[in-house]
């Protein structure tokens, strides 16, 4: 089932949001060469903690850290651990909070220090394929126009899509109704509605689209070892324009894109 918000739910939505944005800003401002993944996980959960919010993925079906943290070819749901990152490498921070009985989930990938032009241009397409996805998250539409949006953007700059993990609806639970592809599945589409939160997140692939996890049960990684970016906000549909809860101000609005 998927749950339209009331005004007041909607409201402590923006709150939640604006706080996991804000913390993903600070961590990624944080991030330098030489840093162990868990100092920045660390770092992040102290940031949560000061906002009066909690992780919203400790513990979550035993997920161990505040943050999700991928590395390079890591995809998502990366581990916090001694590795330390390196000038060059590119790092995916994936963060959800909870504050007010709701969820903000939001994510950035950014470059330790500096990167490659390919490596630049990945995260570059991946965060154009994520506004090109919320330019068609309005009211009448349905989730297959975000998701034919963002294959499109990604595929069109010689990238894939990964299929395995895909965008959701957000709200009191981490993960609701709908599922939110970022590829054309051929499914059942539901319709959009004013009142809905989403989260839109592409996963990108510089080589191919398939991946692979870990032994720990969580890190997912490309299959070929090429790098990979994440980019995610929270968003709201609305009677008019599609609005970005996961934003660090106080005033949401819809980003016009890159």
């Amino acid at each position: 089932m998927i749950i339209v918000k009331t005004p007041k739910e909607i409201e402590a939505m923006r709150i939640a949001g604006r706080i996991a944005r804000e913390v993903v800003d600070e961590v990624g401002r944080y991030v330098q060469p030489g840093m162990s993944t868990r100092e920045i996980d660390l770092f992040a959960a102290e940031l949560i903690r000061k906002q009066g919010a909690k992780s919203a993925f400790l513990g979550y079906k035993k997920y161990p850290c505040h943050i999700c943290i991928s590395v390079n070819e890591e995809v998502v749901h990366g581990m916090a651990s001694d590795r330390r990152v390196q000038f060059g490498d590119i790092v995916s921070l994936d963060v959800g909070v909870y504050h007010g009985g709701f969820v903000g989930d939001t994510a950035k990938t950014v470059a330790v220090g500096g990167c490659s032009l390919s490596a630049q241009r990945l995260m570059d397409v991946t965060e154009k394929a994520l506004h090109e996805g919320i330019a068609h998250a309005v009211s009448g539409n349905r989730v297959v126009d975000i998701s034919r949006a963002v294959q499109r953007c990604v595929e069109s700059h010689g990238y894939s899509v990964v299929r395995e993990f895909v965008g959701h609806g957000v709200g009191r639970s981490l993960h609701e109704e709908p599922q939110v592809p970022n590829y054309v599945d051929g499914k059942p589409s539901p319709k959009l509605k004013p009142g809905m939160t989403i989260a839109i997140e592409p996963m990108v692939n510089a080589g191919g689209p398939k991946v692979e996890m870990l032994n720990d049960g969580w890190t997912v990684i490309t299959k070929d070892g090429e790098l990979s970016a994440h980019f995610e906000h929270t968003v709201l549909i609305t009677e008019s324009a599609p609005e970005i809860l996961t934003c660090a101000s106080k005033t949401a609005t819809e980003s016009k894109g890159s």
